[in-house]
């Protein structure tokens, strides 16, 4: 098996953490590693043949700075020279994993996503691997806890017979709340993860199909025997300009025609945003959470999240607020305008303000 991590985003929803060159992944969201080396160390214990992360130039560096401080397992940092979404980064690294192993299974991973129980993720993982030696294209299903409307959702055929592989009916957008209680209710129904796992044949035969002229442009490069990508980097500077950007979910998968869903259970988040923060870390009895915050004095308030740049934080009087102190920027806001966050990063980028970015 090959890991294929995927952390080339930018992240702008944790804006000011999350800047440009040190997105999301790249942050210490929860104190201690970054997420992408929490994800590199979540997927040892599967003893992975390699390990690559894709990544843009931008992150390159920082990237590669931080994998080496995970030691001697070998992990190769793919650097894309502009974002082109996800498919052109999986069709790209299952290029490379086909050049030198072309029977390989390949599992696809976001960099920032939060699992609480990795013990049960490498189960549901090396059960999915297995499901995937068929020749199906698998994905991770996430049991919905609430009527989740910022997901995707994945609707299975439970009714099938099978070892918790359920084929796929159909892949459904972000849904209204109503769609949402439906959709729990009917208990077929899973979240969207983004993980994915498949044979490089398989996944590269789907998207011949489906994405002829990405992969046309793919199979223009001249892959080396070795793993080392130095060589890599002028080709893909070559194709990239002529490729479009698309996802992996509209690009292939919603169309494929044997894709299989295993549910799965074990304290994920995307962590799509700061208000997605206060479900994995623990708050205090009001509800509020400090991070990175030396201490927090809360007087009468509730439901807050503090980002504390290594400063003592006080709430006095306020509830379900967001505020993020960084060296150059301060975040206020509610916790219902979270997404809006990114609105922020677009004004900024209109206004010429790069310096914050």
């Amino acid at each position: 098996m090959y890991v294929v991590i995927l952390a080339g985003g930018s992240g702008t929803r944790f804006w000011p953490l999350s800047r440009t060159k040190t997105p999301k992944q790249l942050m210490s969201v929860f104190g201690g590693r970054s997420m992408l080396q929490r994800t590199v160390e979540r997927v040892l214990p599967l003893a992975p043949e390699r390990i690559m992360v894709v990544t843009n130039s931008l992150q390159a560096e920082e990237t590669a700075r931080q994998l080496a401080d995970l030691g001697s397992f070998p992990v190769d940092v793919i650097e894309e020279p502009v974002g082109r979404n996800t498919a052109p980064a999986i069709a790209l690294a299952a290029a490379l994993i086909a050049s030198r192993d072309p029977g390989a299974t390949m599992l696809v991973l976001p960099a920032d996503h939060y699992i609480r129980n990795e013990e049960e993720f490498c189960r549901v993982a090396a059960a999915a691997c297995q499901a995937a030696e068929s020749g199906a294209l698998v994905t991770l299903g996430i049991e919905p806890t609430r009527p989740e409307t910022g997901y995707g959702y994945i609707e299975a055929d439970t009714a099938a017979s099978g070892t918790g592989a359920y084929p796929v009916r159909r892949f459904v957008e972000k849904p209204d709340a109503a769609r949402a209680l439906e959709f729990l209710a009917a208990g077929n129904f899973y979240w969207n993860s983004g993980m994915f796992i498949w044979r490089v044949d398989a996944i590269r035969g789907e998207l011949s199909r489906q994405m002829p002229e990405l992969s046309a442009a793919i199979d223009t490069l001249q892959l080396g025997a070795g793993w080392d990508s130095a060589s890599l980097r002028p080709q893909v500077e070559r194709i990239y300009p002529g490729i479009t950007g698309e996802s992996i979910d509209y690009g292939v998968m919603e169309r494929a025609n044997n894709v299989l869903v295993i549910p799965a259970s074990f304290g994920w988040s995307d962590v799509g945003s700061w208000s997605a923060l206060p479900e994995v870390i623990e708050s205090d009895s009001d509800g509020n959470v400090a991070i990175a915050a030396r201490g927090l004095i809360s007087l009468g308030s509730s439901g807050s999240l503090v980002y504390g740049n290594n400063k003592m934080a006080a709430l006095v009087g306020v509830k379900d607020l967001i505020v993020v102190d960084t060296p150059d920027a301060i975040l206020v806001c509610r916790q219902d305008r979270a997404q809006d966050v990114k609105k922020v990063v677009e004004e900024l980028q209109r206004n010429g303000l790069t310096d914050y970015l």
